[in-house]
């Protein structure tokens, strides 16, 4: 049986590894002081909606309704819970989120209607703050030895260059939207959006270099960011044609592109939510588990208990502690086959002769080599 399209099941080492990718960048938030929280997968379609309903992802959200005829959403990202989770919370408040986020989008190969989003956000921050959320970044990739790139641009930085050029306040947010199109079409296909508004122009302004820039107010802003991200011992690359597609942002935003994939890795920025200014960002799992050049561990092991399942039971109690351990009951074949199957390591021995003999026979499943060790040197021999 198929899974629905753009859902995917996870299992053996593929499973492995998504956990220990999780593991990293958990420990990686914690470390800089962040808590966990937890948020419900479903919630009121109006909650989901709100301020920017027109938002691509606000747009692609999954709708439900219950027996009360209610409307309801799939979560689409984590951002706009925490509205509710930051209520009367002393600040700055740090929390993040590891879950599952949900949207009804087009699918490719690494783009999925259901996927494990990592959040990280800071309720009451500052530019300092910017920089710190950054170096999680660098953190957690460097951990997980992908190659990466942290592009930043300033949302007031693309109002100020739309006011200079004169466009209209309510034509601000679309243009925006379209200028984030420009990683996803051409340059040409932009242009052609943008002239119903009479705004192609703003193309050639943020094709020019870095110094023309400094002539904004905003700027000082990229400036200041880039200060601190120095400190923190962390490059970033200005591109003043980053836009982010969410309307609420209002500061600094913020993608992370890998040589390896085509699509963003990360992305994030600043936002204000009842008059806090707040800063963060999202990384999909799935994306970063790909890209992760890290091995699974498996040192697993598997007692076969030849009937002798007390002793089987007694000796995997004594060494669970340290090692994973399974118990086969079954014929030594089969049992065998199962580890072979599952590729676990090591396979001990539990019968008469062992336990006439006060030993235990630990096979190495690679090498195919057996051993007779007393039930005190198993740890020891597996480390």
């Amino acid at each position: 049986m198929k899974t629905t399209k753009g859902f995917c099941d996870y299992s053996g080492q593929e499973a492995l590894k998504r956990t220990k990718v999780k593991k990293t960048i958990e420990e990686t938030f914690r470390s800089y002081g962040f808590e966990p929280a937890e948020t419900p997968i479903i919630e009121y379609e109006e909650f989901v909606k709100e301020n920017n309903p027109n938002d691509d992802a606000v747009s692609e959200t999954f709708k439900l309704q219950d027996r009360g005829k209610r409307k309801l959403a799939l979560r689409y990202e984590f951002t706009f819970q925490l509205k509710r989770l930051m209520k009367n919370k002393k600040l700055p408040y740090k929390r993040y989120q590891i879950g599952q986020v949900f949207r009804d989008e087009p699918i490719s190969a690494n783009r999925f209607r259901q996927f494990t989003q990592c959040d990280i956000d800071i309720i009451g921050s500052t530019i300092k703050d910017e920089a710190e959320i950054l170096k999680t970044i660098s953190d957690i990739l460097k951990k997980l030895k992908i190659d990466f790139t942290i592009n930043v641009n300033n949302r007031k930085l693309l109002n100020e260059i739309l006011e200079e050029q004169k466009i209209k306040e309510k034509d601000k947010k679309e243009i925006i939207r379209e200028i984030d199109k420009l990683d996803k079409l051409s340059e040409k296909e932009v242009k052609k959006n943008l002239k119903k508004y009479e705004a192609e122009k703003i193309i050639e302004i943020l094709k020019k270099p870095k110094t023309y820039f400094k002539k904004y107010k905003s700027y000082e802003e990229i400036k200041e960011l880039e200060k601190f991200c120095k400190l923190y011992k962390i490059k970033i690359n200005f591109q003043p044609n980053l836009a982010r597609g969410l309307s609420y942002y209002n500061g600094t935003v913020f993608e992370v592109k890998s040589s390896k994939m085509k699509e963003t890795i990360l992305g994030g920025g600043s936002y204000i939510f009842d008059k806090i200014q707040c800063t963060g960002y999202g990384a999909g799992l799935d994306r970063i588990t790909t890209l992760a050049k890290i091995q699974t561990e498996n040192n697993k092991i598997l007692i076969i208990s030849l009937n002798q399942d007390k002793k089987a039971i007694e000796i995997a109690e004594k060494i669970r502690e340290s090692v994973p351990v399974q118990i086969f009951y079954g014929k030594p074949g089969k049992a065998l086959e199962y580890a072979n199957s599952y590729k676990i390591p090591f396979v001990i021995f539990i019968g008469k002769e062992e336990i006439k003999k006060k030993k235990i026979k630990i096979k190495n499943m690679e090498t195919g080599k057996e051993k007779l060790i007393s039930e005190n040197q198993i740890k020891k021999y597996l480390s």
